[in-house]
């Protein structure tokens, strides 16, 4: 496997990186993706300046795919998407992937990468239910129900930082994950 730029005049694995994010986010968030061209349209979206878009590909097959934004002033960067082929998941490509994505955003001078993560579906303890008054008591407990890639960055080092409730629709939250990516001094 190598992690390579995607290429904005690689119309083959441009297409590739769509179908795995329409395939990916097509369960548990289609509002992201809804068709095919939705997909198309996200990934011709991490060509615009400044943002980085990489694959992960093996024999010409593009396996994943992962894009990051800079944001506040380059200090911190926000990982989206991160979407991995079905037939090649748990096998590394988006430990991978997010660990190359870490090094190139340490070299532009990030100091965090973050992301949110939403529950549309109650995968986790913190969908569909009301998380207030307390919101920080229901993070602090929280729990995966039906498998919510949440924990999987966990085991990359991020934690969660924060959740805004009912970000999309009232039980449906935004987890928030981040991970300090700067060498400490």
């Amino acid at each position: 496997m190598k992690i390579t730029d995607l290429n904005p005049n690689d119309e083959e694995r441009i297409r590739q990186a769509a179908q795995i994010l329409l395939e990916g986010f097509r369960e548990i968030w289609p509002f992201i993706c809804p068709d095919f061209e939705a997909a198309l349209g996200e990934v011709r979206k991490s060509f615009l300046p400044g943002r980085i878009s990489r694959i992960a590909v093996e024999d010409n097959l593009v396996l994943g795919w992962i894009s990051a934004i800079p944001e506040y002033n380059g200090h911190a960067w926000c990982l989206y998407p991160l979407a991995v082929h079905t037939d090649f998941r748990e096998r590394g490509v988006g430990r991978a992937l997010v660990n190359d994505l870490e090094i190139l955003v340490r070299k532009k001078g990030a100091v965090t990468l973050f992301f949110g993560t939403d529950d549309t579906a109650n995968m986790t303890s913190l969908g569909g239910v009301n998380l207030y008054p307390n919101v920080t008591e229901h993070i602090a407990n929280v729990k995966n129900l039906r498998r919510h890639p949440y924990e999987f960055y966990q085991k990359l080092g991020f934690v969660i930082v924060g959740v805004i409730p009912d970000a999309n629709g009232i039980g449906k939250p935004d987890i928030f994950m981040a991970k300090r990516v700067a060498d400490e001094d």
